[in-house]
């Protein structure tokens, strides 16, 4: 029976992993062609047109700057010519002193290593510099000089430039997707809070809490992907005309995060709330209608900010403003029927979190506390 068991188990693993593997493929067909057209083109130009001999470094730096990575292009192309010119030099300066063998490669990979973290934080960076300074210390130097490797550098990241503004990926796509996640994610855990309340169930006001505390590599991998999207809107003439909708993304995500860490001081006040029953049955029922609302209003909101067309995101983004709107006139202890102090304290600190909902929305700060009702 046991061994059935774990067979049907290991059949579902193995299907799942080839279909996310082939969906994962399907996603990355593009990328990958646009990868081999760069870094064939990048390694033909180099040998036939510079006449450098096996130029892989011209093929292996548009790859990297190409690559699947949030980062800008335009950064990792930057770290790769600078990390393999500086390498090289350094290289042969110390080679020049200390002479080629295994103990000079291991001193000048340590200085190199620790010069590339000097001068900056990049990986990429300081990869490249540290390789490129062995390789001049361990093989010897390509025809036309060890700067050869460094020029071939700079033709692969000028290749994938090239790419990147001729063969613009839409910009929007990726934020889109992510700012999606993350008001999923807030949706869930005020969901959560809300279920929490209505079963007086202090360790399921906790598991929101980890939940929202979970939600801080989204908001990092969406800021990543608004900085290489700015960057491909910047560069590519067909998508300048999408900026203006980037850097609004951008500002939502800043409300959006202050969202997030709100809804976790709001979680963590609720879990004391609970264990010490500082609320009664009917403002229980009031604040968990809320928070139900609220996550409503919020996939009313990640409908517009993920959506491509303009009259369409602005109907979604009226239709969540008011929303919101509605329900953040009601914060008021006294309007949620709550009497004791420790009560009060868990409305009070939605209201912050509301007003950062609305401003995310497109309203003005002024605006959106101005809707909540005086204390």
């Amino acid at each position: 029976m046991a061994p059935a068991a774990g067979l049907s188990a290991g059949k579902r693993f193995l299907h799942g992993r080839i279909r996310t593997g082939l969906i994962r493929s399907r996603n990355s067909l593009v990328p990958a062609l646009q990868m081999t057209v760069c870094a064939v083109a990048a390694y033909a130009f180099a040998e036939y047109v510079l006449g450098h001999t096996g130029p892989l470094f011209a093929a292996t730096s548009s790859l990297i700057a190409l690559g699947f990575s949030r980062e800008p292009r335009l950064r990792r192309v930057v770290e790769v010519g600078l990390g393999c010119t500086i390498g090289i030099a350094v290289g042969d300066l110390l080679l020049h002193w200390l002479g080629s063998g295994i103990w000079q490669a291991a001193v000048v990979l340590l200085f190199s290593i620790l010069l590339a973290r000097f001068l900056d934080s990049g990986v990429i960076f300081t990869t490249q510099l540290a390789l490129q300074s062995v390789l001049v210390v361990l093989l010897p130097a390509p025809a036309g000089g060890p700067f050869t490797r460094s020029i071939d550098a700079v033709v692969g990241g000028v290749c994938a430039l090239l790419v990147t503004i001729l063969m613009p990926k839409d910009p929007r796509r990726e934020p889109r997707r992510d700012v999606q996640k993350l008001l999923h994610e807030l949706a869930e855990v005020l969901r959560e809070c809300a279920d929490a309340m209505v079963n007086s169930d202090s360790s399921q006001a906790w598991h929101a809490l980890i939940r929202g505390r979970n939600c801080q590599p989204l908001v990092d991998a969406m800021r990543q992907s608004l900085r290489a999207s700015g960057e491909v809107a910047t560069l590519a003439p067909a998508y300048r005309r999408h900026r203006d909708e980037l850097d609004r993304l951008k500002q939502s995500l800043d409300f959006i995060d202050l969202a997030l860490r709100n809804s976790r001081v709001f979680a963590r006040r609720l879990t004391s709330a609970i264990n010490n029953a500082a609320l009664s049955d009917e403002a229980t029922d009031s604040i968990a209608g809320v928070l139900q609302e609220t996550a409503a209003a919020i996939d009313e909101l990640s409908l517009g900010l993920a959506e491509s067309h303009d009259g369409v995101r602005r109907a979604h983004l009226r239709t969540a403003r008011r929303d919101l709107s509605e329900i953040a006139l009601r914060l008021h202890p006294k309007l949620l029927e709550v009497q004791r102090l420790e009560g009060e304290t868990v409305v009070m600190l939605f209201r912050p979190l509301m007003v950062d909902l609305l401003e995310a929305t497109g309203m003005d700060a002024d605006e959106a506390r101005d809707v909540l009702p005086a204390l």
